[in-house]
């Protein structure tokens, strides 16, 4: 080899190429480290109604590690949908040492039990109910059903609609029967669905009959049961119910 110039040659400029590499390597080691790039500012736009764009840099800053080469934008991303009211977010670098922010909130459908809430798309989410502008109707069932629960409520909305009423609370039971509380103080019951027409059909049974019953008993009617094969039940505002001991007086 060492008789060979070629072989010599072509070992000395490797050796030269690997210098160099070397050196740019700990240049831009150096260079990346330098305070310039650490990051100062995140720029927060997109969908905020209900995100208070200080609140949630000072819950996220601390969570981000690296400058503005280092930094994980697949964390830096996951920060942010942690904050409340995020659905997604989507970051990315601007030069030489922000993060540009853009965040998708939920969209509020109504309330799901206790303490969470339930977007229009039918997905559970946890935030400050106070911070919300108006009163929205009240959900609840078992685990995995809000997306079920949240079609229903569309489909409610409409066979209810002939008794001039929309629906306040929508609950499936953990045996899966449901249960609607309507804005004119009506409460529901619609039991289980035996097929896919079983509900439309009850709900029907009772908007035919509402112009009848609400001339019968009045407009009052607190409850409906219509689990019934043929018909329906109702208890209206004032009705006095007999106990057999009461049938014996006179």
């Amino acid at each position: 080899m060492w008789n060979n110039v070629r072989q010599l040659n072509f070992a000395s400029n490797a050796l030269h190429v690997l210098l160099v590499l070397v050196l740019l390597a700990a240049g831009g080691y150096w260079l990346i480290q330098r305070p310039n790039f650490a990051l100062r500012q995140i720029q927060i736009d997109g969908d905020t109604e209900h995100i208070n764009s200080p609140t949630v840099r000072a819950g996220v800053v601390g969570r981000l590690k690296g400058n503005f080469f280092t930094v994980d934008l697949d964390v830096a991303r996951q920060a942010f949908e942690q904050m409340p009211w995020v659905r997604h977010a989507s970051v990315r670098r601007v030069w030489p040492n922000a993060l540009a922010v853009t965040l998708e909130e939920y969209k509020p459908l109504g309330t799901w039990g206790s303490d969470q809430l339930v977007s229009v798309d039918g997905e559970l989410f946890t935030a400050n109910q106070g911070e919300l502008e108006e009163d929205l109707p009240a959900f609840d069932g078992p685990d995995g059903t809000a997306k079920e629960v949240v079609a229903r409520y569309h489909d409610f909305q409409k066979w209810f609609a002939p008794l001039g009423a929309t629906p306040e609370e929508v609950t499936l039971s953990p045996r899966y029967a449901w249960t609607v509380k309507l804005s004119n103080g009506t409460q529901v019951e619609l039991g289980r669905e035996r097929n896919q027409d079983t509900l439309l059909d009850r709900s029907r049974r009772l908007t035919a009959a509402w112009n009848a019953v609400t001339q019968r008993w009045g407009k009052d009617i607190e409850y409906a049961d219509l689990r019934y094969p043929n018909g329906f039940a109702i208890r209206a505002a004032g009705m006095r119910f007999i106990t057999e001991p009461d049938k014996g007086k006179k």
